[in-house]
């Protein structure tokens, strides 16, 4: 049995007794306490009694389903290293699978039941992204994402080139302004055609006036001829403020929304077409705030970091002030934008995403609690309540929009492994619910389907959450590392980029859709797809990322608000309740091609085809881990071996250490040789973060940088840690660090 908590150290060994049987550390108590509890109405002397029975009936259940975990692993590993040399048959382990409870019998077709979901979730298909909600300036550039500039992601990125006089410039390049205009045009007429006309022919924007004006026909557009055109599709059209000088006009495509900015004052507006200012359009529908795999929280005095930004957020007063270009900016949350229908009636939508929280999963525990027996709690269990509790305080907003209009709470629970962990997390979330008098199924939760024994059962995971399910979607890297620990024993994995073309991973990706779409989850809930990873690279996510709405998925993630609103324009271009319709009648990916595992003989792989394989995974390991250890920065733009920046949380470590455990099994490579390797990616990082005055260099002293043991152990010790997870492994090392630091 694997529970993995540090031992309680210096740092946060003054605890507090609180009126229960816990044991609560100073700072977490305060916050409960003086903040988070006033601001529901709620009292402590209900509160700690409630926490403690919830932790006292659940933790057992919890450290009963981790020992499950370990069990089938170990029966699974011991199954391949009896046959050890021999070709797998395949329907012999998938028989043994089933026998051993591994894979579950799948019950009758069901459709989900989940009720009071908000409109972003079940009906708007877009961008979803996902931010650090330790960090309060990317939380709150995050939830204002819900609107962004067109023209302003355009010029900014790489999404335009730079030839023919089109290059990003200090000063304004009108140049690269033309081309922009040129290309925000294209996709105009694309997604609001005009009758006959294209946008460019376009010399005025307005309302038609008079007698002879339908409702039906209100908006319409002029040219130079003074002819006036109107919408392929009036109905589009939804809204407007103002009528003279600057005004905006509201339009629906797919349930996105597309504001044109008509300003005659306007730098960009003065001398542009029709005045035509800016195109903003509605980007970032619902954002994920992060409290798992993009956080550095490793004990209590972290965990209320985490949780005051996410009460922040719920109460709307959180602030982040900063230096930019030499001034001090404050960003507070964006107000909900209100208009005029053509029906003359006044209405709002929303100025900010709409917020789900992630937990963090099964296995950790946090020292801000301790139970009767001096143990750490489950941190998911922490989670569960303490988030909820920082979420009711948005039903006590006034002034601005609630998060959900539809009183729901909505959190995304990863590394669940199997049904039971599922029906697990339905039985915690409706413990909370009792705790704090909501009503049953209030809390809504997104699964997240990245670990093969929850693929491998995706129907009937979502059968045990169905009356509150909201969110499914699929995570590569999360998932192959899980890929890769659970055949660990197997044999040797092939390399990462021929791993992402196997059999299993697109069937994987698919039969996600496939389970989503036959549940009933469209119209209900949210079927995702995972993390464009190069935030500089605008042009080729452009390029490549409609593959998502195309398969069906209404959510995919994005890394940064300017990609948000990219993406955006890809589900204006896609129709994806109507593609799930049509691909309801496709023949379900195969469960076969999901459960044979990605293992080849990688004999014939050149020492320079080996060495590339290592330098790669160790150079991204060492630039993510010494920002993590060293700094508790749990998710950053790590320039990767060619110095090109991706955006790297736990999961990309989690698939580089296993790779690399793996082959050092099954002696493709020596312990020396990843040693080697490390030493020398150690150089490289370093001289990546040249810039940085506050890095600390681990080539100058191996044995003393923690964060440079980290990496390594991470990768020695990887085929021992838990369905590969690095978690246990990085709050070790980063308790270690700031230890060190205190001193």
């Amino acid at each position: 049995m694997r529970v993995h908590s540090a031992t309680v150290d210096t740092m946060s060994s003054d605890k507090t007794e609180a009126p229960c049987g816990l044991t609560i550390s100073p700072v977490f108590r305060q916050f409960v306490e003086d903040d988070l509890l006033p601001a529901i109405g709620f009292a402590p002397e209900a509160f700690w009694p409630g926490l403690e029975a919830i932790i006292n009936d659940l933790s057992p259940v919890n450290r009963a389903l981790l020992e499950k975990r370990d069990d089938l692993q170990r029966r699974i590993d011991e199954w391949y290293v009896a046959r050890r040399g021999e070709a797998i048959d395949h329907d012999e382990h998938v028989s043994f699978l089933r026998d051993i409870g591994y894979l579950v019998p799948e019950g009758e077709p069901f459709k989900i039941e989940t009720e009071n979901v908000d409109r972003e979730i079940a009906d708007v298909a877009g961008p979803q992204l996902v931010v650090p909600v330790s960090n309060a300036r990317f939380a709150i550039n995050a939830a204002n994402a819900r609107w962004g500039s067109l023209y302003d992601a355009l010029y900014g990125t790489d999404a335009i080139g730079e030839e023919n006089g089109q290059e990003r410039t200090v000063r304004y390049n009108p140049g690269r302004g033309a081309a922009v205009i040129r290309y925000t045009t294209e996709f105009l007429d694309r997604v609001l055609p005009l009758k006959g006309v294209s946008h460019a022919d376009v010399n005025e924007y307005g309302l038609c006036h008079g007698d002879n004006c339908s409702e039906v026909d209100l908006f319409v557009a002029s040219t130079a001829n003074h002819d006036a055109v109107n919408l392929v599709d009036p109905s589009q059209f939804v809204g407007h403020t103002g009528e003279s000088g600057r005004c905006v006009y509201l339009f629906r495509n797919h349930g996105l929304h597309i504001e044109l900015v008509i300003d005659p004052d306007h730098p960009i507006g003065r001398g542009a077409t029709a005045n035509l200012a800016d195109v903003i359009l509605e980007s970032a529908v619902t954002t994920i705030q992060d409290c798992e795999d993009s956080v550095a929280a490793v004990d209590g005095e972290d965990k209320v970091a985490v949780y005051r930004n996410w009460l922040g957020l719920m109460q709307a007063d959180l602030e982040a002030t900063f230096e930019k270009g030499g001034k001090m900016m404050t960003r507070t949350l964006e107000r909900d934008r209100t208009y005029q229908s053509p029906k003359g009636e006044a209405f709002t939508l929303p100025g900010r995403s709409l917020m789900l929280v992630r937990n963090v999963g099964h296995l950790m525990t946090n020292d801000a609690v301790l139970d009767a027996g001096g143990n750490e709690v489950f941190e998911g269990i922490l989670d569960a309540v303490i988030t909820t509790a920082c979420t009711m305080t948005d039903r006590r907003r006034e002034g601005l929009q609630a998060n959900s209009r539809e009183g729901s709470i909505y959190i995304v629970k990863p590394k669940m492994h199997g049904p039971h962990e599922a029906a697990f997390t339905d039985t915690l979330f409706g413990r909370v619910e009792e705790l704090f008098g909501l009503s049953p199924n209030t809390l809504k939760v997104g699964v997240m389907d990245e670990e093969r024994r929850t693929t491998a059962n995706l129907a009937e995971c979502i059968r045990a959450v169905r009356q509150r399910v909201v969110f499914i979607n699929t995570g590569f890297l999360d998932r192959t590392g899980d890929e890769i620990h659970t055949c660990m024993h197997g044999g040797t994995v092939k390399r990462k980029e021929a791993i992402k073309e196997d059999p299993w991973i697109l069937a994987y990706e698919d039969r996600n859709v496939d389970v989503g779409i036959a549940c009933g989850l469209p119209g209900r809930a949210q079927i995702g797809k995972g993390m464009w990873p190069k935030p500089d690279e605008m042009r080729q996510m452009l390029d490549t990322k409609q593959a998502h709405p195309e398969a069906g998925a209404n959510c995919a993630w994005v890394p940064s608000p300017t990609a948000a609103t990219l993406h955006a324009m890809h589900y204006h271009d896609v129709d994806v309740r109507a593609r799930q319709e049509r691909l309801a009648a496709r023949k379900m990916a195969s469960l076969d091609d999901i459960l044979t595992p990605p293992l080849d003989d990688v004999s014939g792989l050149s020492d320079a085809e080996i060495r590339a394989e290592l330098d790669n995974n160790a150079q991204g390991i060492l630039g993510y881990v010494v920002r993590w250890i060293d700094h508790g920065v749990g998710c950053s733009k790590v320039p990767d071996i060619d110095d090109v920046g991706l955006m790297e949380d736990r999961a990309t470590l989690r698939i580089s250490s296993q790779h690399m455990a793996n082959w050092l099994l099954h002696g493709v490579v020596t312990r020396e040789q990843v040693l080697e390797t490390f030493t020398r990616m150690a150089k490289v990082v370093d001289r990546q973060n040249e810039g940085d005055a506050s890095y600390q260099r681990m080539s100058d002293d191996y044995a003393s940088s923690i964060a440079f043991q980290a990496a390594c152990a991470l990768v020695f010790e990887g085929c021992d840690q838990p369905s590969g997870y690095t978690e246990p492994l990085l709050h070790q090392f980063r308790r270690q660090k700031k230890a060190e630091l205190a001193r």
